[in-house]
């Protein structure tokens, strides 16, 4: 039976401050491992935190995008790989939960209350192949990127093109779109293995490997499982929200708690730390209260921007709309991109104003900048959405990606 909310004490927040000192000790644990000690995302587990996304009726507790975003930032100013772990198995649980047939997703959510997956996909992708046999079933191979919390799930999501048979050339075309047809397979643990892949700066503890399966057969019944399901199986706007935009919402939340721990370092720092050749704290120093100020400026901006976008979103999605619409999709997503990119700046300025002492290893702020550029740095907060979402400022029309129903 699924874990009820009200068995859990307090909000998701409350709770998050509540592990402070657990999430700090399981992220330094994760620089070493690559991924997060299983001892941690247990208790994250207890907390509810992998669930608190999904709808009440599968044990969650139907986090708007708002009261998500305060979450995944509150977890990520203590320490980003977490918060970069929590967001990708909640948001993931929770997509796939509104892109299940609901009997699937008794079995699977209520069944496994501790259930968390991921998805991924990106640079260094295998080309998949996927093959439908004679049961309906289908048999895939493929090696997927980027699929973070890879070793605490029980599900992933691997997209394959599909071809006629296991030695055809060429997979099957889909006329209409001009491109490969394509599936996204939701596939057991049991049938995939983590390859090694994950050494990076930034993000080091989000366990961000890859998973290849080797002619794994999804069975028939797990094939209507998607990432989004229109009409909308459930009432919370979240769940007629484009996969783009959650995507991009939740990167942001992370960019955002970054940004607020590492003010909250340096601010801490410059209480005792007394510069050379300086008479007093860096407190104390105009440089260090400029940069203060302007990093506060902007992390704050940031946060506002995001916010207030979200939210008119979802008031456009509770008055009634199908989903969101272009113009307040483009908003949401210049938001997004905004907060990853600006926060990474605001961290960089304050890193070099804490001098070597930042760059040490021991120093959170150390950790913060290498973060904070792995934040900034996914596809779906990157920079170059700047050119392409000035183009629809500028009268361009929007792509599928931009227009709110994708």
């Amino acid at each position: 039976m699924a874990i009820a909310p009200t068995t859990l004490e307090g909000t998701p927040v409350e709770r998050v401050h509540r592990l402070t000192q657990i999430i700090r000790e399981g992220g330094d644990e994760a620089q070493k491992l690559r991924h997060l000690p299983h001892e941690t995302v247990d208790i994250l587990i207890d907390e509810g935190l992998f669930r608190f996304t999904l709808p009440p009726e599968l044990g969650g507790e139907d986090a708007s995008s708002v009261e998500t975003i305060e979450v995944l930032e509150a977890i990520s100013a203590i320490d980003a790989s977490v918060g970069w772990n929590v967001m990708i198995g909640s948001e993931i649980n929770a997509m796939a939960a509104g892109g299940m047939p609901k009997d699937l997703a008794r079995e699977v959510y209520l069944d496994n209350p501790r259930v968390i997956m991921c998805g991924g996909g990106g640079p260094g992708t295998v080309p998949g192949r996927a093959v439908e046999q004679p049961d309906g079933s289908f048999k895939i191979w493929g090696q997927t990127t980027f699929q973070s919390g890879c070793h605490q799930v029980e599900w992933a999501f691997m997209s394959c093109p599909i071809y006629e048979s296991e030695d055809a050339p060429a997979p099957i075309m889909d006329e209409a779109a001009g491109m490969p047809k394509m599936k996204m397979f939701f596939v057991n643990r049991s049938l995939f293995e983590i390859v090694d892949t994950w050494d990076v700066a930034g993000l080091r503890g989000s366990g961000s490997h890859d998973v290849k399966v080797d002619g794994a057969v999804i069975e028939k019944k797990w094939l209507d499982v998607e990432l989004m399901k229109l009409p909308a199986l459930y009432p919370n706007p979240v769940f007629r929200m484009p996969v783009p935009l959650r995507l991009s919402y939740n990167k942001a939340a992370v960019a955002l708690g970054v940004g607020r721990g590492a003010l909250d370092a340096f601010s801490d720092l410059a209480q005792n730390k007394v510069p050379m050749l300086s008479p007093g704290t860096l407190r104390d120093r105009p440089v260090a209260q400029y940069r203060m100020g302007e990093a506060e400026a902007t992390v704050q901006a940031a946060r506002a921007f995001v916010m207030e976008s979200m939210r008119e979103i979802e008031e456009e999605l509770h008055a009634g709309a199908p989903h969101p619409g272009p113009e307040t999709t483009r908003k949401a997503r210049l938001a997004c991109t905004f907060a990853a990119n600006a926060c990474m700046h605001a961290v960089d300025g304050i890193h070099n104003t804490a001098g070597t002492t930042g760059a040490r290893m021991y120093s959170p702020l150390e950790r913060k900048l290498r973060d904070a550029h792995g934040c900034a740095s996914h596809r779906w907060v990157a920079h170059p959405l700047y050119e392409t979402i000035g183009k629809l400022y500028l009268g361009h029309e929007p792509d599928m990606e931009f227009r709110g129903a994708s």
